[in-house]
């Protein structure tokens, strides 16, 4: 683990839940890397708290897939393995479909407003200067309401885990610059399929963003594996 991978969090309430977001932030923007070792008290002299709510953080990333167990070592950064990113975006695509379907039937004005608003957002930090971990989180808070509005708790659960560690994949993906904006527009695509009424339509375009990604990502890490490209090592392809 890095010296400075994580900030410190000021004292006050709700100090798990801030330890929480900035590890996974810290993660998903990198800092954290795959295998990294995640010790409890190491984590807490960086972040100036107590052990206890960093223990109830990193837990918190182990229910999200975003670390493991690991033996004779404790919590660690989960590693992203290619097959298992594939296996995951296949079903990934399935229930962000189904969850942009029901969230349809059931849409009202207050998450037809709270989507447009996060549209927005994500457009304004596409079209400035690019910030990784702004866009990771605009992305995440898009599907996220998508699959609450859809008001299955099942749904919801499987979901969140499945969104968080197939996130740890995306890293090469989004140095493309294409990628971001073409992100949005597919979620610009879902979103007005939602408000035109439209459950088969809204699903469809849900799943057809979710199967873009993983071809996107396919082409990524081919590049990158092939001779000239930044990981000069053997990776199946994921498409």
């Amino acid at each position: 683990m890095t010296q400075r991978a994580v900030n410190p969090v000021a004292a006050g309430s709700l100090l798990a839940e801030r330890a929480y977001e900035e590890l996974k932030g810290a993660v998903l923007a990198g800092r954290l890397h795959p295998g990294d070792a995640l010790s409890v008290p190491a984590l807490a002299v960086q972040m100036g708290i107590s052990r206890s709510p960093v223990r109830e953080a990193v837990q918190r990333l182990i229910h999200d897939g975003l670390a493991t167990h690991a033996a004779h070592r404790g919590a660690v950064v989960a590693t992203v393995d290619i097959e298992d990113v594939r296996q995951l975006y296949v079903v990934r695509e399935v229930m962000e479909g189904l969850a942009a379907r029901l969230a349809t039937e059931r849409l009202d004005a207050g998450t037809v407003a709270e989507l447009r608003r996060l549209l927005e957002r994500h457009e304004t930090v596409v079209a400035s200067e690019f910030d990784e971990r702004a866009h990771i989180e605009m992305d995440m808070a898009y599907h996220r309401l998508i699959r609450e509005a859809a008001g299955n708790d099942h749904l919801t659960t499987a979901l969140d885990t499945i969104q968080g560690k197939a996130h740890l994949a995306l890293h090469s993906l989004w140095r493309s610059p294409e990628a971001p904006r073409l992100a949005v527009d597919e979620h610009r695509r879902i979103f007005e399929a939602m408000t035109a009424g439209d459950p088969e339509a809204a699903e469809q375009a849900a799943r057809d963003h979710i199967r873009r990604l993983r071809t996107r990502l396919s082409q990524a890490v081919t590049a990158e594996a092939a001779p000239g490209g930044a990981g000069h090592r053997a990776v199946r392809p994921i498409a």
